[in-house]
């Protein structure tokens, strides 16, 4: 379903529902989020209970007037809204509620971590015919997202837009090599690969709460295809070895280590220099706090500032050692081109330089690369790393705020908490022959085409999760009806 349709029956749904006779169908979707609410966390009870109570639901909207000669879009759509308000709801209490998740999230994402060091798509057997790491990474990009939204369907469409960028970019990769089309073999391991170097938050979580609140009569066809897809590259991930990436163990092993000691390395280094910066802050207050409470018990210490200070030698002597305490306050906290300079050294040293610049999309492209749909998405990435780097500036007391145009190149990838639902990426093919001289980075730009309007959802509503179900002013006992309220009041 399109997503201006999805919006449009949405809107219909929400306006159906504060009619009268809709008051049963509110009052039995406020009696099920409470009562769900009050009970202990079981996730496979929980499932069965939310996958009964949608499909009930759904099933009272198809014999109900307020549906009368509706189409199954707009039937569809009713569903789909109230799947939405309900898991909204019930997030906070259904989404990793059991420690055993949580904790497999954790080890699934550091082993991710350590792996994403080292991995090459010649481990997972991927033909240089289908490598194409640059463009992988706007299916690292989609599956990245997948925290920002709580709807299970909004999750899955994260999951579907990274498996669709994978398929367009092999079909394009075996038509431009004339080989024939890629099937399973192809597609999984390069699902695999570009999981671990997105390491999506929560992943383990995130697949369980699709699997077990997703309205099992929706997850079918290509969306069943590709999630069962996913659930595969985890397990393969979760379970991987020596064996698995094609290495000896002695390599693996070795790779591990490495990559262990690489990452607490850099912990301990951004650690140490905040707990550097916090002493160093600590000290400069403390000592300004001391010299207010001397001016505070000195009253005629002001007038007699007015008058000039006979030379002496404690006066040099106190010169000296203000400059002594200002070149220990410089040599303790480094100035930005310090940082930028040693960065730059550590990054000589680099064996695989190329790795570190992966999550940047944007670096190596020139000008004629980009496309209009690029434009928006550089510009707010622009505007984070201009605060970030004024904000780094004043933090290290530097009197430059300006950017380098020959640092910070890279660009800061968005985490929005209140983000809109995904647009779902329509395949596109790439007609090889017009742009076969282009190289990879063209392909990149052609090789999928997302909807260019985002969903406007009206003031009033602001998505389907800002509306609560609430007994309305009247006669004491009249059905509720529904109406816009924050979703996270529960009063």
């Amino acid at each position: 379903m399109e997503n201006a349709d999805v919006f449009l029956g949405l809107h219909d749904f929400l306006e159906r529902m504060r009619h009268p006779s809709a008051s049963d169908f509110v009052r039995s979707i406020k009696s099920f989020v409470v009562s769900f609410s009050n009970n202990a966390p079981d996730p496979e009870r929980d499932s069965v209970a939310v996958q009964a109570f949608l499909a009930n639901m759904e099933a009272a909207f198809k014999v109900h007037p307020l549906w009368s000669g509706c189409s199954e879009e707009e039937l569809e759509s009713a569903g789909e809204g109230l799947e939405k308000y309900i898991m909204t709801k019930l997030f906070t209490r259904v989404f990793a509620s059991v420690p055993d998740d949580a904790k497999f999230d954790d080890q699934l994402s550091e082993k991710m971590a350590l792996i994403q060091q080292f991995v090459r798509p010649e481990n997972l057997d991927i033909k240089p015919t289908f490598q194409n790491e640059t463009s992988w990474l706007l299916a690292q990009k989609e599956l990245q997202k997948i925290n920002m939204y709580k709807a299970p369907r909004d999750k899955l469409i994260c999951i579907l837009n990274c498996c669709k960028v994978i398929t367009n970019l092999l079909f394009n990769a075996s038509t431009a090599s004339n080989e024939n089309p890629p099937g399973a073999d192809e597609f999984l391991p390069v699902l695999i690969y570009v999981t671990i170097k997105a390491n999506p938050p929560q992943l383990h979580s995130n697949l369980l709460y699709i699997q077990r609140y997703r309205s099992q009569s929706r997850l079918v066809a290509e969306a069943a295809y590709f999630f069962t897809n996913m659930l595969s590259a985890e397990s393969f991930i979760s379970n991987i070895d020596a064996n698995a990436l094609s290495m000896e163990e002695t390599e693996y092993e070795k790779n591990m280590e490495s990559a262990r000691a690489l990452l607490s390395g850099l912990s301990t280094d951004l650690g140490s220099l905040s707990k550097q910066s916090d002493q160093n802050a600590g000290q400069i207050l403390g000592e300004e706090s001391i010299e207010f409470k001397h001016q505070t018990l000195n009253p005629t210490k002001e007038k007699d500032a007015a008058i000039p200070p006979k030379a002496s030698g404690t006066n040099f002597e106190s010169k000296e050692v203000s400059y002594a305490k200002d070149q220990l306050l410089m040599t303790k906290i480094p100035s930005l081109s310090d940082l930028e300079n040693r960065g730059a050294t550590m990054l000589l040293k680099e064996d695989q330089v190329s790795h570190v610049f992966r999550e940047y999309p944007y670096l190596f492209l020139q000008v004629g690369d980009l496309a209009v749909s690029d434009v928006e998405d550089l510009l707010n990435n622009y505007k984070q790393l201009v605060f970030k780097y004024i904000c780094l500036s004043k933090g290290l007391g530097s009197a430059t705020s300006s950017l380098p145009s020959s640092s910070f190149d890279s660009l800061v990838q968005q985490h929005a908490e209140n983000a809109e639902a995904p647009v779902e990426v329509k395949p596109v093919v790439v007609n090889h022959e017009s742009h076969k001289d282009d190289g990879d980075v063209s392909e990149r730009v052609s090789i999928l085409e997302v909807e260019n309007t985002k969903s406007k959802w009206p003031e009033d509503l602001a998505g389907i999760e800002n509306v609560e179900l609430k007994l309305p002013e009247g006669k004491a006992g009249e059905p509720p009806c529904w109406v816009g309220k924050d979703v996270n009041d529960d009063s």
